[in-house]
């Protein structure tokens, strides 16, 4: 094992892989139960439990080639957002057949296939200067941190000021509270583990209280488990896709937007994930690339191929992977960890689904506040430097969007900047990559149009 994933050459051991593989999987154990509410509104209500299975399966083998393949310790799963856009806008506002929908995920998964072989989505990645990489991960840090506090209830929607702090005494907001003294007094003493024992003691909290006021539990969002052992078949939404949408000459044209959005939205959340995450557990190398990122994008381009085969939207690399790499994980085997126990899943889903969300919020607000470290090596006294990075990462939790923030902030970079090429003093001026100049017409392209 040592030999495969090289893990002594990365300052790791089994131990802690497969704690952080835990970690990593609890903290997004959400989408097991996330994925088949949104996607059965779209499918029918009798495709709910077919859909666990789908959302494991997809999860589980996708992020197991990840490890094995790319030996990061990424996890993948279908896209919270992508999952949404599927649901209510492609199959509810537009009116488009589920079976379409997936068609469209499942040219999108080939096109990111070719792009990704043919090294163009690795070239993206690369071509970000280290400034924004960094910026990136405070970015993603203060993202993450958002869904944690609106997750727990301490953040709410308010219609005046767009959003207000909640109720700090509703049992949510209590228990995210107690799971973030968990994981700082824990990681005072320097005790492995910490957000996975969080996680652990803040759902026996939750399901203890909801067994004392099952109301008031409902309505913070807990439940307890209804059951223990549960497999549902995939039969009625695997190998669904319908290609008759290409003889169709008047249905065409919006499938080939639709195609653009997922591809556009997933293209660069998942390079801003990768991005983030490796520069947090200190991954890239020493000209600030990404060492696997080829393979990485390959499997995450497989991912969203094979879900849409089995019956799920967007498979994409997951943000909440920085909880494993904070628990020390940074070669595949955490990957691997996670993906075995996303297939368990499929046959004790009700264990997983019952997992409050309050009781990962802990470990996403920690994980924010861990993230934001990276900003004390931006030069904010340099402008050309310091505003994108700061447009970077004041838009991704306010647009609610790693690819958005990541959007704003290559544009801003790159106008700056070629700006300050042309008008500013010669010491000052810096070289920019073609691929950004590529970039910035196409996110202009996007804004306009899309």
């Amino acid at each position: 094992m040592d030999k495969y994933f090289k893990l002594t050459e990365n300052g790791t051991n089994v131990k802690r892989e497969i704690v952080a593989g835990i970690t990593t999987f609890l903290t997004m154990a959400y989408i097991i139960a996330v994925n088949p509410n949104f996607l059965s509104t779209a499918m029918g209500d009798g495709t709910a439990g077919a859909l666990v299975t789908a959302t494991c399966l997809a999860a589980g083998l996708t992020t197991i080639l990840m490890g094995l393949y790319a030996n990061a310790p990424f996890a993948l799963a279908s896209g919270m957002g992508l999952n949404a856009f599927f649901a209510f806008t492609v199959c509810g506002a537009m009116g488009v057949p589920w079976q379409v929908a997936l068609t469209a995920v499942f040219v999108e998964g080939i096109i990111f296939i070719i792009l990704s072989v043919t090294r163009v989505r690795e070239a993206v990645v690369n071509c970000i200067p280290l400034t924004m990489k960094y910026a990136v991960t405070a970015g993603i840090g203060l993202f993450i941190a958002f869904i944690g506090l609106t997750g727990a209830g301490i953040v709410v929607s308010n219609e005046a000021t767009l959003v207000s702090l909640g109720s700090m005494i509703a049992p949510g907001a209590i228990i995210a509270v107690i799971g973030i003294l968990i994981i700082a007094i824990l990681n005072s003493k320097n005790i492995k583990g910490a957000m996975l024992w969080s996680i652990l003691i803040c759902s026996i909290i939750g399901w203890i209280y909801a067994v004392i006021n099952p109301e008031g539990a409902t309505a913070a969002g807990i439940y307890l488990p209804n059951g223990l052992f549960k497999y549902e078949s995939i039969k009625s939404i695997a190998f669904k896709l319908d290609f008759s949408v290409f003889t169709n000459s008047s249905a065409i044209l919006n499938f080939i937007t639709i195609c653009l959005t997922f591809l556009f939205v997933d293209f660069f959340d998942t390079v801003g994930t990768l991005v983030g995450v490796c520069s947090k557990a200190n991954m890239l190398d020493k000209d600030g690339n990404v060492p696997m990122a080829k393979k990485a994008l390959l499997v995450d381009a497989i991912g969203t191929t094979f879900g849409s085969l089995v019956g799920v939207s967007t498979v994409t690399t997951y943000v909440e992977s920085a909880a494993g790499v904070s628990e020390g994980g940074r070669t595949g085997l955490t990957a691997v960890t996670t993906g075995i126990l996303f297939l368990l899943a499929m046959f004790l889903s009700p264990i997983f689904i019952a997992i409050p969300g309050c009781a990962t919020a802990p470990c996403l607000i920690w994980i924010g506040f861990m993230m934001l470290e990276s900003v004390m090596k931006i030069d904010f006294t340099d402008f050309t430097q310091g505003f994108p990075a700061f447009i970077t990462i004041a838009s991704m939790p306010l647009c609610y969007s790693i690819g958005d923030g990541l959007t704003l902030g290559i544009l801003s970079y790159t106008l700056i900047n070629l700006l300050n090429n042309i008008f500013g003093k010669k010491e000052t001026k810096k070289p920019i990559s073609i691929v950004m100049y590529i970039l910035s017409i196409i996110f202009i392209l996007k804004l306009i149009f899309m």
